[in-house]
């Protein structure tokens, strides 16, 4: 140490004019000398570390490591970067933490062995490295989600042309076969077999632009422009519309069980959405239950929700593919046989939704299903 006190002079000229910290460290790990920058990048006044440790540099819970390193180095004596392919900490004299770089040089001086040590704080490297790795983590994942939206953009394409081919090709093609047949039915008494066909006709082109509305209502609902229209009206009137409808498309045997006590009950909701989703559970009830079977509708009044049940003893959905029941264009594998589209449930889910409501289900396969409209109870509101 006398050494760097009577040469003090020589080192402040060499090493005051550099921005990094300088350390000089004797055999016995003694702070021998030290330039400006590392007392100030450590908190000290100026010479103050000199004569100390240089454990006081180190955070505690490296120190014991950190000796056996620095003797292992003054007897190799050779030139190399301070922990490689590690990180390494600095304590301030206020106890903080902070990362730094050292580059360690041995050096021989009147017979004495000494390690020069150049540090450089690189908090700021630091964190800049730490903020450009999370944002290239985050871009990173952004990316994969955009690909994978983009491969199930493409599956759903597919899919989607896959099922407006077969959907529409079966409906037309009856229409055409019908059309044909028409056309040789001439004579007066020939009347009912026109009928048959033209009722045909009818219900193929109505079947058609209920797909086409459903595809409507999907463009709606994804860009966002679907409108409302709230208003009070008898709940009786949606169900005895969609009763009326779906009782031309029950099967031998099947049965419409009509609510208990809904006369009185009025809602203020958009009504043809309620219809919308109403019809679309009852429809579905005819087509997946067989002859001799009855769809039970039933209407529950709680304290902020009205519940209406509609339940059957039809095909049910399998455990396995419940999950999947409101997404976009899934059939179930027991119901591929029947014509749909699959997104009825969708698309009437995600209105409800849009209003304070929902769908949900219970089933079981091969003995039922049970689904559950809720609409939130509104207020009575005045005409003022």
């Amino acid at each position: 140490m006398k050494v760097f006190e009577k040469n003090s002079n020589i080192f402040r000229l060499l090493s005051e004019a550099v921005s990094e910290g300088i350390l000089i460290v004797n055999h016995k790990q003694l702070i021998v000398a030290a330039n400006g920058s590392a007392h100030s990048m450590f908190g000290y006044e100026e010479d103050e570390l000199v004569g100390k440790p240089l454990n006081v540099l180190i955070p505690s819970k490296y120190q014991k490591a950190h000796s056996g390193h620095v003797n292992g180095f003054i007897k190799r004596s050779e030139k190399r970067q301070m922990g490689k392919g590690r990180n390494l900490y600095g304590c301030k004299k206020n106890g903080e933490e902070f990362p730094v770089e050292a580059g360690l040089n041995p050096l021989q001086l009147y017979g004495n062995s000494y390690v020069m040590a150049l540090i450089t704080d690189i908090t700021e490297r630091k964190e800049y490295t730490e903020n450009l790795e999370k944002m290239v983590a985050k871009r990173t994942a952004q990316l994969e989600e955009a690909l994978t939206a983009e491969k199930e953009l493409g599956e759903l394409k597919t899919k989607f042309l896959s099922l407006v081919s077969h959907e529409f090709k079966t409906p037309l093609s009856s229409i055409l076969t019908s059309t044909t047949l028409l056309g040789k039915y001439t004579e007066t008494a020939q009347q009912d077999k026109r009928d048959k066909h033209l009722a045909t006709i009818k219900s193929k082109v109505k079947y058609l632009d209920n797909i086409i509305n459903d595809f409507l209502s999907v463009e709606r609902l994804e860009s966002g422009k679907v409108k409302y229209n709230l208003t009070f009206f008898p709940l009786s009137k949606v169900v005895n519309e969609v009763v009326y409808d779906s009782n031309m498309l029950l099967k031998e045997g099947q049965q419409i069980l009509y609510p208990q006590d809904v006369d009185e009950i009025n809602l203020y909701f958009d009504e043809k959405i309620l219809e919308l989703a109403l019809s679309n559970l009852v429809h579905n009830s005819i087509k997946y239950s067989p002859e001799n079977t009855k769809i039970d509708i039933r209407v529950i009044a709680e304290k902020e929700f009205f519940t209406i049940l509609i339940i059957d003893e039809g095909i049910g959905i399998p455990e396995a593919e419940q999950k999947f029941i409101f997404e976009r264009y899934f059939r179930a594998g027991n119901a591929l046989l029947n014509q749909g589209t699959g997104i009825g449930l969708n698309i009437a889910k995600r209105h409800l939704e849009n209003l304070g409501g929902d769908i949900t289900f219970t089933s079981v396969e091969n003995k039922g299903t049970e689904f559950r409209i809720t609409i939130p109870i509104q207020p009575l509101k005045s005409n003022t």
